[in-house]
């Protein structure tokens, strides 16, 4: 189950997951995203995992059309908090990847001081 969540920064894409993602899960953070890049240009990108289960392929497909036609031009920080050093490794690989995002890993315990992070953008 995915919730979008307000963390109090304007153009912040922010989210809690727990369990599996689904299409509709995907389409929902996309909508948001698109309609804040509209609206503030770059935005950030707060997500809270709870627990993870896996991610539908059609998920995976439409996340993958968003980054390729608009996203990744617009994303400038992305805040990952979870307790679980397996999405750490992820968070570090996909920070090395994306090269042009600020990717960050946070501890549940240290949640405050990723949406500093995104603050400072």
């Amino acid at each position: 189950m995915l919730t979008m969540i307000d963390i109090g920064i304007d153009n912040a894409v922010a989210f809690t997951l727990s369990g599996k993602v689904t299409e509709d899960d995907m389409k929902r953070v996309l909508m948001d995203a698109e309609a804040k890049t509209v609206d503030h240009g770059g935005i950030v990108i707060y997500e809270e995992i709870d627990s993870f289960s896996g991610i539908e392929l059609a998920a995976i497909v439409e996340e993958l059309k968003y980054l390729v036609n608009a996203g990744l031009k617009h994303i400038t920080q992305v805040a990952v908090v979870a307790d679980a050093s397996w999405i750490e490794k992820v968070v570090k690989v996909e920070d090395a990847l994306f090269s042009n995002i600020d990717i960050q890993y946070f501890s549940v315990a240290e949640k405050q001081q990723a949406i500093t992070f995104l603050q400072q953008q």
